[in-house]
């Protein structure tokens, strides 16, 4: 089964989204998922070496509306074992190369390892992702050579790559995420909890089957 997860690195919800898609993966004992990581960019507006976290958020949401869903997501994060530390978090980052890192991460094999040490170097470290010291590193602890990805993220490659995706993303109607889409046909937005994901699966392998059945 093709899973592709259009997300962005900066999406809290998109973390959540993961960790309850891993439990679904086990709880369900499916090892038949492929998955691939899209990229999606909550705010391409903001310039290439970030902007004050704070008063980034203050200004998009207001203090009190941006206190209250922190506090919110610390506690939901917890119960699904991720140690939200947003206020360790300095730089609202463009996420443009963070998207690259996972694309050639994906041409390594490891683009979900990737993908996990993205939000852990960010949501639980205060790392800013947007910096290339940083991607370089996480691309290393993956096992990806460290090198190699520093000329590419001193080049332009892929930049363009990841625009049209994107836009190829809200061309689909894709405004939030994280959504989970099926075999490029079903779609499902938001984290959804364990048990949701495991019947969605179940119900999309009948279809699937049901589908195999009539063409056969």
């Amino acid at each position: 089964m093709k899973l592709d997860i259009i997300s962005d690195t900066v999406c809290p919800w998109c973390y959540i989204g993961k960790k309850r898609l891993e439990k679904a993966l086990t709880d369900s004992g499916r090892n038949d998922v492929e998955i691939n990581w899209r990229p999606f960019r909550l705010d391409p507006s903001i310039p290439p070496e970030g902007v004050d976290r704070q008063e980034y958020l203050e200004r998009k949401f207001g203090p009190e509306k941006m206190k209250e869903a922190g506090g919110a997501l610390k506690e939901m994060g917890a119960r699904e074992g991720i140690p939200f530390a947003f206020d360790k978090i300095e730089r609202s980052p463009n996420t443009l190369d963070s998207h690259r890192l996972i694309l050639w991460a994906g041409s390594a094999g490891v683009q979900d390892e990737v993908v996990s040490l993205l939000f852990k170097a960010y949501f639980e470290e205060g790392k800013d992702i947007g910096d290339k010291d940083v991607l370089v590193a996480v691309a290393e602890e993956a096992g990806m050579e460290g090198d190699v990805v520093r000329d590419l993220l001193n080049s332009d490659a892929d930049l363009k790559r990841i625009e049209y995706d994107d836009f190829q993303a809200r061309q689909m109607g894709i405004t939030g995420v994280p959504c989970f889409l099926f075999e490029n046909q079903f779609a499902l937005v938001g984290a959804q909890d364990a048990d949701t994901l495991v019947k969605v699966f179940d119900r999309i392998e009948m279809k699937l089957k049901e589908a195999a059945e009539v063409q056969g």
